[in-house]
């Protein structure tokens, strides 16, 4: 038995310091940076938040009342050329409309005088050289409540790839420089992440068309799309 267990037992004590002095092995240097990146390029679609708000004494008059201004609006969408799959009922709202009379006592009376109902469609338009002419008939048509535009891209990945060789680009010059600072060479990379920060929308306040007299004038400039990532270099 003695002559069996002594070959395990060698075995054994070669092993252990080996795996001792791996992990008694020192972390190696490394340099941890950030890096931006920005690309810009011009839109190709417009996003459009229209609400019809009506009134009236009843929910169910308040409701066709809305009904037929909302239908209206939609199918002067669908004759300016956008699709139905770019037409999407973001939310109806009813709700009664109170006036508070102040009693002697210091409670309140609440009378009720009227329902509102509020419908929100959401609009793509990818002709955007149209969000002007769009907005106005909207508002011809009867959008009265505070709605938004914003521009953006339909699919801005070439531009986010551009963006985030920048930003790459900028964490390695930065590694770079802080190495060189410290009398030392940066190695290879040892781990690298990013976070893409996505060109913020512009609202619009519907209410502010409601005098136009002619195609409502947009500017739709161009989007930024900004990358932040970080590198870990190995020191040399």
């Amino acid at each position: 038995m003695t002559r069996h267990l002594l070959p395990l037992a060698l075995a054994a004590a070669i092993a252990f310091p080996s795996m001792a002095g791996a992990a008694d092995s020192p972390t190696p240097a490394r340099i941890i940076v950030s890096g931006e990146g920005e690309a810009t390029t011009p839109p190709d679609l417009a996003l459009l938040s229209l609400s019809v708000m009506r009134e009236a004494k009843t929910a169910r008059a308040a409701l066709d009342a809305n009904n037929d201004a909302m239908a209206a609006v939609i199918a002067a969408m669908k004759a300016a050329g956008i699709k139905d799959r770019d037409l999407q009922t973001a939310g109806i709202q009813i709700n009664p409309r109170y006036n508070f009379t102040n009693k002697p006592d210091g409670s309140q009376e609440a009378e009720l005088v009227a329902y509102q109902v509020t419908n929100t469609l959401a609009v793509r338009v990818r002709d955007i050289d149209k969000t002007g002419e769009i907005l106005d008939k909207a508002v011809s048509l009867g959008v009265n409540q505070g709605g938004g535009i914003s521009f953006t891209n339909d699919n801005p990945d070439a531009t986010i790839t551009e963006a985030r060789k920048k930003a790459v680009a900028n964490a390695i010059a930065k590694a770079k420089t802080l190495a060189e600072a410290a009398g030392v060479s940066i190695g290879r990379v040892l781990e690298i992440s990013d976070q893409n920060i996505a060109p913020a929308p512009m609202a619009i306040n519907a209410k502010a068309f409601d005098a136009a007299r002619s195609a409502v004038p947009t500017q739709a400039g161009e989007n930024a799309y900004n990358v932040q990532v970080t590198v870990t270099f190995e020191l040399k």
